[in-house]
């Protein structure tokens, strides 16, 4: 079954408030809300979420315009750093640059690569046995495990060269077109400014 896997756009920084509780930042939702506007997102779209607000907050729009509800998914959430909290920006492309590296070990004690891929392959491949099949699918979650899961699905070694920013918007709200059953990336990581009504089809 083909589905969109969607990271969410830029996001508030706040270091006061806990990483999955940031919303997102007035441009985020800008680019946000011209994606529903231009993506041509068919009626009855089935949108799953991680449980980080960020996410949730994009996946409402979409929802919105679907005629749907979000299903939330808290094994969808980015792989967990919560052992060293905010970093800020240079330090944390450091440690998002061995995280990477090193896939099976844990780096100051984030998840490690291994076990947050294993994670999100498997709680997609749940969300989409229970979707009818020929149904639009659109997940909204986040650019680290969504390039774990784009490697699985393109038989790639974990790598940072696979990351979003090297694709797309280095902001996020990136996308990429997949068929789990057939374990095919149908479309790399592409700025969902550029994701049209083909990818639904």
């Amino acid at each position: 079954m083909r589905a969109v896997y969607l990271s969410h756009p830029q996001v508030e920084i706040n270091p006061a408030v806990p990483v999955p509780l940031w919303n997102l930042s007035q441009d985020g939702r800008v680019r946000a809300e011209a994606f529903v506007a231009a993506a041509g997102i068919p009626k009855g779209t089935a949108v799953f979420s991680s449980g980080e607000t960020k996410a949730i907050e994009f996946a409402e729009l979409i929802a919105a315009a679907a005629g749907t509800h979000v299903i939330i998914n808290h094994e969808l959430g980015e792989n967990d750093r919560s052992a060293t909290g905010f970093l800020p920006p240079l330090l944390f492309e450091e440690m998002a640059d061995r995280f990477f590296a090193h896939p099976e070990e844990s780096v100051h004690g984030w998840e490690r690569a291994i076990d947050a891929q294993a994670r999100i392959v498997a709680n997609v491949g749940v969300a989409l046995e229970c979707i009818a099949e020929g149904m639009p699918v659109i997940f909204c979650g986040h650019g680290g495990v969504g390039t774990l899961l784009k490697c699985h699905l393109a038989e790639r070694p974990i790598s940072r060269r696979e990351d979003q920013g090297n694709f797309g918007h280095r902001g996020g709200g990136n996308a990429f077109l997949f068929d789990m059953a057939r374990r095919e990336l149908l479309k790399d990581w592409t700025p969902m400014e550029h994701v049209g009504p083909d990818w639904f089809r």
